[in-house]
């Protein structure tokens, strides 16, 4: 559904933050934004001298530099500031709401370009589709799936009750258009902070039929995406915005799973207050499986602290031990910090700032001790020690080296590829010209050759992932069916020991640490199939073009396209029966009688619950990636074939259209361009 702007719509004006300190913090991305110009040199001088195909293929990889938009996703405990940190991220303070209510689970994407936008659409509201929200209101969703595999029978029977109101509320609020807009979308060409709330803010539960007000859709909108422009930011950067994790349905985690699966690189941002506890194992298991490089953790509200000097230290080790009890990443970097000192360094004077804010500041600024501050004005301070310039600098080095690096890299390869032709090409005009040009195969056989080329390879391609696929199925179900068998054997000698009046426990993390060393395996399999492919691929091509052409073999440097990442295994840190504490395992643990039930029981319940977690691999993570793999091995086969077909339609051009595609004599000057471009990937090169 498409909604007109009003007249009155909000643009991003240039003077909305002050620019020297928003900008100063980009400073790391805009380093690496402005490494990047030798790249689009190469990619130009391809587009002046190349024919008509090779312009185009060099027009398409400028247009996915273009495109190149690294994702952030932000995740966190309710209430740690997450919001008002993205808000001064981005430079808008208040265009998020910063006190969204717990049970709204709306992925938040924030689009930000360094130039103006020109989109029909500017916001995108998409709502749940009918079988979530079936899943939802007929069983509690997630958590009421395992409140009735637990045999939690009070917690169920709660859960339902605030389901079924959230369900009258929303009828109330949307009427008969309630069922209509399950699976659909509200497009918006402009956005402000008042039709942000009426998407993702509760709003009053007995407002009538029709009102436009804020929370109107709260309760049915599943995620949110905003695009705009902010000049400051030196490349396209997508920061994702979700709800906190610890949700009464738990609809959140699985949404925030599917966030972080889309991004490469997450920020945890941690209240001071709470830092990093043991109820926040749920948060802990999301990033246990993401690589420590590609986590961040932002301790937010050093504010509100009586003593941060003191109390940060402290902080620091309490969350490295928990991280480190809970096989959380080692090694993630911790940064500390206060969205509040960041806004209010962004829209007034220190003076504003709450004297017990003031008095934290200037002990942290004391405890600190950093040389970056001395000299600097109270303004820049407060912005310096919120933390927001270290934030902003640790991303923008995790984009650098980690998915900017990668697509970099991407490109660079099949420039110069094109390179490599374009200069081919130029060896066979300048041999047509003294007519010593011959392509010593037909142009049937060419094609029949690289046919022949790409038949081979993607069936030995497949046939390969298929067997790694199996042995990975098989694999996952080994360490499945040991778990279980190690889980109930403790069970039994436990009942054994203490009989059945005793609650016993049963930790979980040893099947997910096993499960993530066979999907690293899996991946590892992976990488060297297609790496094994590519260069036999790569050999096939550079043999074909010698034997059509009998041109020196130097000129046949072809590079292969990087591997697709392989993403990390995130659901294995969704939450299940075993994770429960409280009231939760005990009322399964009374309900049984007599260790044959016990036994049984346990084993059907457990089984049921962690079979998604193998399912979820084989379908989300691994079908996902070999799929990746095939699409990227069969995209360079085609690419080459087009660019030797090409290069092979030179050798036969006479006199006029010689000189319709550039004067004879400027190849040497040709040449030298094409040198300079070669020095170009060069400089971007790792």
């Amino acid at each position: 559904m498409n909604i007109e702007a009003p007249k009155n719509r909000t643009d991003r004006a240039e003077n909305t933050v002050p620019y020297a300190l928003l900008r100063s913090s980009y400073a790391g991305l805009r380093a690496y934004a402005e490494g990047l110009g030798p790249l689009r040199q190469a990619l130009q001088s391809l587009r002046d001298l190349g024919d008509a195909p090779t312009q185009k293929m060099a027009q398409r990889l400028e247009s996915k530099l273009d495109a190149m938009e690294p994702s952030v996703t932000m995740i966190g405990q309710i209430k740690s500031g997450k919001t008002s940190l993205v808000n001064a991220m981005i430079g808008w303070p208040d265009l998020l709401p910063a006190d969204v209510n717990p049970w709204t689970s709306v992925v938040t994407s924030l689009h930000v370009s360094p130039t103006p936008l020109t989109p029909e659409t500017s916001a995108k509201f998409c709502f749940f589709e009918p079988n979530e929200w079936e899943r939802l209101t007929a069983g509690g969703g997630r958590i009421g799936e395992l409140a009735d595999r637990a045999g939690a029978d009070e917690e169920l029977s709660k859960i339902k009750r605030q389901v079924e109101e959230m369900r009258e509320k929303s009828q109330a609020r949307l009427g008969r258009k309630f069922e209509a807009l399950l699976g659909q979308h509200h497009d918006y060409g402009y956005f402000d902070p008042e039709l942000i709330e009426r998407y993702v803010c509760l709003g009053d539960a007995h407002e009538p039929e029709g009102n436009k007000g804020q929370g109107r859709f709260a309760d049915v909108t599943r995620s949110a995406d905003l695009y705009f422009h902010q000049p400051v930011v030196p490349m396209r950067l997508c920061l994702r915005d979700t709800p906190g994790v610890n949700d009464t349905f738990m609809m959140r985690e699985q949404i925030t799973i599917r966030a972080i699966r889309d991004s490469r690189l997450c920020v945890v941002v941690l209240s001071a207050h709470q830092a990093l506890s043991s109820t926040d194992l749920a948060l802990v298991r999301l990033i246990a499986h993401v690589k420590s490089r590609d986590v961040i953790i932002f301790v937010n509200r050093i504010d509100e602290l009586s003593d941060p000097g003191t109390q940060v230290p402290q902080i620091h080790k309490s969350i490295l031990d928990t991280l480190e009890a809970h096989n959380g990443p080692k090694d993630a970097e911790i940064i500390f910090g206060s969205a509040l000192w960041a806004l209010n360094a962004m829209s007034g004077p220190l003076s504003a700032l709450p004297e017990a804010s003031k008095a934290a500041l200037i002990n942290w600024a004391k405890a600190c001790k950093d040389p970056q501050i001395k000299n600097k004005k109270a303004r820049s301070i407060l912005w310096y020690l919120s933390g927001l310039p270290g934030l902003n600098t640790a991303i923008a080095d995790r984009i650098a080296k980690g998915v900017g690096r990668e697509i970099v890299d991407q490109i660079s390869a099949t420039a110069r590829n094109l390179l490599n032709n374009v200069q081919v090409a130029d060896n066979l005009t300048a041999k047509a010209e003294i007519g010593e040009a011959q392509v010593h195969i037909t142009a049937d056989g060419i094609k029949a050759a690289l046919n022949d080329v790409t038949t081979h390879n993607i069936g030995v391609l497949r046939k390969d992932l298929e067997k790694i696929y199996d042995d990975f199925g098989a694999r996952l179900e080994r360490v499945h069916l040991s778990f279980l068998g190690r889980a109930t054997e403790a069970l039994i000698a436990h009942l054994e020991r203490f009989g059945e009046q005793t609650v016993w426990e049963y930790d979980p993390s040893g099947l997910r640490m096993l499960l993530s060393s066979s999907y690293r395996s899996f991946g590892k399999r992976t990488q060297a199939a297609y790496a094994e492919r590519v260069e036999a691929i790569v050999a096939e091509i550079a043999a074909l073009y010698q034997e059509a052409l009998q041109l020196p073999e130097a000129l046949f440097d072809i590079k292969a396209p990087p591997m697709p990442p392989v993403p990390p295994p995130v659901s294995l840190g969704q939450t299940i029966a075993l994770d429960l504490r409280g009231g939760w395992w005990k009322s399964w643990w009374f309900r049984r009688r007599g260790y044959q039930a016990f036994a049984a029981d346990f084993h059907a319940m457990v089984r049921e619950e962690t079979i998604s977690f193998l399912d979820d691999l084989k379908t989300n993570q691994a079908d996902v990636l070999h799929a990746q793999v095939l699409t990227q091995v069969d995209g360079f086969l085609r690419e080459q074939s087009e660019m030797l077909l090409c290069t092979l339609a030179r050798s036969s051009l006479n006199d006029e259209a010689l000189d319709e595609l550039f004067d004879r004599k400027t190849l040497a000057a040709r040449d030298s361009e094409l040198k300079q471009a070669h020095v170009y990937l060069d400089e971007v090169a790792p």
